[in-house]
Order: C-alpha cells, then structure tokens, then sequence
C-alpha cells in the first residue's frame, strides 16, 4: 500500500506556523551574504516599487520619509532640480497631443457638418 503524501491541511494552525518559521530561519541561514543582499533588494523594490493606489503610495512615501529623516527634503529638492526639465518636456507633450486631439475633434466636426448638408 502507498504512503498518503502529507499536505499542509494535515497539520494544525500551530504545527503549519511552526513549520513556517523553521523553514524561513533555515533559509536564510542558508543563503550567502549577497544572496540575501539581492532578495532584500527585491523586496524592497516590490514593495516601493509596485506601489498600487494612493495608500500604498503614501506607506511608501512614509517609509522613505522615515528612512531619509532630516534629509528628506533636501534630497526632494536635488532631485526636483535634477529633473525639472522632465516636467516641461511632458508638458510639451501633453500639450502637443491635447493640439492633436482638438485638431482631429475639430475636424472630425467639420466633416459631420459637410456630410449633413450634402443631403
């Protein structure tokens, strides 16, 4: 007769929270210093990184505000200087693509008017 594999529904709430902790301790004593120097990097990268909505915006705004400290603003501000120029080339384009949607509205009306009177 064959052994019943065991499975996760096998063990109670305690013993599968038991397991749990020995298999992440056991993990990461076993992994190098840059193994978990890189799957720290991806962590933290997922969890700032793939922020979704305003809250989870604002948890990582926190979080780096906090991590930053006193040096936050200043770093806001270098950055902001760093790349001013990107908001004036997204609004240009922005700007060019609202011409271009107004054009093809514009145009769009045009030939309804044309169509209309052709009757």
């Amino acid at each position: 007769m064959k052994k019943k594999p065991i499975i996760y529904s096998d063990l109670s709430n305690k013993q599968l929270e038991n397991l749990k902790e020995l298999y992440i301790q056991k993990k990461v004593e076993s992994m190098s210093h840059k193994e978990l120097k890189q799957f720290v990097l991806e962590i933290i990268s997922h969890q700032i990184n793939d922020t979704i909505g305003k809250e989870e915006e604002m948890e990582a705004w926190r979080e780096i505000s906090d991590f930053f400290g006193e040096q936050f603003e200043k770093i806001i501000l270098e950055i902001q200087t760093k790349y001013i120029d990107d908001n004036k080339v997204i609004e240009t384009e922005i700007d060019s693509q609202k011409q271009r949607i107004e054009l093809l509205e514009r145009n769009s009306f045009d030939q309804e008017k044309k169509d209309m009177w052709d009757d």
